[in-house]
């Protein structure tokens, strides 16, 4: 498994950028980036299970390993979500699973750098590496 590195400066102080990132409404705005109509259902509070789910209802099971707000956050995914099932144990996840999204928010003259780590597995890394910018870069709108 590869591990993809992206980051950003935003010109918005770490809590605020924090917040815009997490909560919505503007959560579901940036991260249409990597598929319209994204949410999630849990909290993001550390142990606490948090479902990443796209309009089918299709998505990942994960959960929030560490969360230091405006400062850290580490999400394990642990599975995939299909017709509304978690699957956290089938030979196709076991493949990948645990993988890992880490984010930085660190202080700059001028903002906040966001720094962002994400495992990917399979044929999903030309996505992550096209689009993750581009969801950075609708983050820094939302935030500025």
């Amino acid at each position: 498994m590869k591990t993809q590195h992206f980051d950003i400066l935003i010109h918005a102080p770490p809590e605020r950028v924090w917040r815009t990132m997490l909560f919505s409404p503007t959560y579901e705005r940036w991260t249409s980036a990597f598929c319209e109509g994204s949410r999630y259902e849990g909290g993001w509070d550390a142990g606490q299970t948090i479902h990443f789910l796209g309009p089918d209802g299709c998505g990942m099971v994960s959960q929030i390993a560490e969360h230091r707000p405006a400062d850290f956050i580490s999400i394990r995914h642990l599975g995939q979500i299909s017709g509304g099932v978690a699957d956290t144990t089938s030979e196709a996840v076991r493949a990948w699973a645990p993988c890992h999204e880490n984010y930085r928010f660190v202080s700059e003259a001028g903002g906040t750098r966001v720094r962002v780590d994400a495992d990917v597995f399979g044929d999903h890394e030309a996505f992550m590496a096209e689009t993750w910018p581009r969801a950075l870069a609708l983050l820094k709108t939302l935030c500025e």
